[in-house]
């Protein structure tokens, strides 16, 4: 254990080397590293506060980690051999290359074709980081001395895995998902019965046409096709690093624990595993109060209330012709609009709403004048809805976002406007229905009362699973036995193949039986005829 707890021997003494590394791996990666810090830094934060030591190992590129930003943990920052300027412009062309060419049937080619340069460039970026931590001898020094006992990363990029099997620690993952569930499915052998569990991205319910399932079986098998072409050439780093043949996926499969950032208020029911844990909405708490000139704001909506909108961390504002649409339609409103906006002044902005480069997201979902959400559908504002039970007015953008809409809408709790076509009356009847509409607020109450009948709240179970891997050195009797099969052992297909050979040569035998007494019986006939 570190010095600084050999004192307290009954204290459990968690060293925690949490490595996040700010790249992508698939474009829905790209909205969500602000929001993966937001959880990540909620986690770190009570397991300070439980009197454990972190480290944090983070690139000097980072976007969103300041080091320094959680006061009483250690951060480690390495150096990478590229710019801020380069990693800002591969999120802004992933950004770009979804919101121009959203995956459809007409745009298919050309989304994956353009998707291929810009892995490319991040597996180049991503793996330059790696490099820079497991080639810096006095970095991995450093770190085996300091006798960590556990290492948390997000599998949303590569390396966290690698440097825990290298300084001989168990590490566990936090995730929200991964296109199709590939990394769920194929490394965390989770089951996904494509009939009834659709596809991450694909934009389906859990209830299923026959055409929808279609699509979805194939969502399925194009997402395992670009996961083994664009991830596929980690498997000789990999096997390079550790000096054996081996696979991302093998490593991936190592994890002790998977903590994902949902839970049954917001999924559709379906398998998982025991070492898979819901942590969702692990940042939200209760409101607290606002500052006094929003308050005073707040409060001059009367009865009518206030309506809270913002498009989250990476677009906080549109072109000037969609954000005069939206200002020109939240200026309809009887409610008072607080606008998380960063741009010029609009010409169509009304005196019932207040534009703020940040707002306290949380605490304003939480006032109880708050009748009405319009969001881009990230994961982290979505849990605050239903937290707070807010009816949601989605206008998803990218990514994920369409699926979290499609999940709240299926639930009751939220209406669906589509960005590109939406008009200013599109907004007004979306933002009327749910506020007036009863129904959506008493199914947002429903899912709210769901996330709050929790026995354990998704933070204190986020680190009780961590502090469990701590005590135990791990948590394999967890694992499934599916770890140790190949694929076509896990399908059953050497066990099908064998049935179908036994039927097979048990009919070949009955037939050529029953073709010997038939040319018995036919010869006795034919005797006896002639005699």
């Amino acid at each position: 254990l570190p010095p600084s707890f050999s004192s307290l021997p009954f204290l459990l003494s968690l060293s925690l080397c949490f490595s996040l590394f700010l790249s992508f791996s698939f474009p829905p990666s790209l909205s969500l590293y602000a929001s993966h810090w937001l959880n990540i830094k909620i986690i770190i934060q009570e397991l300070i506060n439980r009197d454990h030591h972190v480290s944090i190992l983070v690139p000097s590129t980072s976007l969103f980690i300041t080091p320094g930003d959680i006061a009483a943990a250690n951060f480690e920052v390495y150096s990478v051999p590229f710019t801020k300027e380069e990693f800002n412009s591969l999120i802004t062309d992933l950004i770009k290359l979804w919101w121009n060419n959203k995956p459809s049937m007409t745009t298919f080619y050309r989304f994956y074709q353009e998707l291929g340069k810009l892995m490319e460039k991040a597996n180049k970026l991503n793996r330059q980081m790696c490099e820079a931590v497991l080639s810096n001898q006095e970095l991995m020094s450093k770190l085996k001395n300091a006798k960590y006992d556990v290492l948390l990363s997000d599998p949303v990029m590569q390396c966290g895995d690698l440097i825990a099997l290298k300084l001989n620690i168990p590490f566990l993952y936090t995730l929200r998902f991964s296109p199709a569930s590939v990394v769920e499915r194929h490394c965390g052998k989770m089951p996904a019965p494509p009939s009834y569990v659709p596809a991450a991205l694909s934009g389906f319910t859990d209830k299923l046409s026959f055409g929808e399932r279609i699509k979805n079986i194939i969502s399925y098998y194009v997402q395992d096709y670009v996961f083994q072409k664009y991830w596929g050439e980690w498997d000789s780093y990999y096997s390079q690093v550790l000096g054996r043949p081996t696979t991302l996926c093998e490593i991936m499969g190592k994890a002790e624990i998977w903590l994902i950032r949902t839970y049954w208020d917001f999924e559709f029911p379906r398998p998982f595993l025991p070492n898979f844990e819901f942590v969702g909405g692990l940042h939200c708490q209760p409101a607290k109060s606002l500052s006094e000139e929003m308050e005073r704001f707040v409060q001059s909506s009367d009865e009518h209330g206030i309506v809270i909108f913002s498009l989250g961390s990476l677009v906080q504002n549109l072109t000037d012709e969609k954000n005069n649409i939206i200002a020109s339609a939240l200026s309809q409103l009887p409610q008072k609009v607080i606008w998380r906006y960063k741009g010029k002044k609009l010409e169509m902005l009304g005196a019932n709403t207040r534009t703020y480069d940040w707002i306290p997201q949380n605490d304003l979902l939480g006032h109880p004048k708050t009748k009405a959400f319009i969001t881009h559908g990230g994961t982290n504002g979505i849990y605050e809805a239903i937290y707070h039970a807010i009816p949601i007015v989605g206008i998803p953008l990218f990514a994920d976002q369409i699926d979290n809409i499609i999940r709240m809408k299926a639930k009751g709790m939220a209406v669906e406007l589509d960005i590109h076509t939406m008009k200013a009356e599109d907004l007004v009847n979306a933002v009327n229905t749910v506020i007036h509409n009863a129904l959506f607020k008493k199914n947002a109450l429903k899912v709210s009362e769901i996330h709050h009948a929790q026995l354990i709240k998704p933070l204190d179970r986020a680190i009780f699973w961590i502090e469990f891997v701590i005590r135990h050195k791990g948590a394999k009797h967890l694992q499934v036995a599916a770890y140790h099969l190949t694929w076509y052992q896990y399908h059953c297909l050497d066990v099908i193949a064998f049935l179908i050979g036994c039927t097979v040569v048990i009919a070949f035998i009955v037939f050529k039986c029953c073709s010997y007494c038939f040319r018995k019986c036919g010869n006795i006939l034919q005797k006896s005829k002639t005699d």
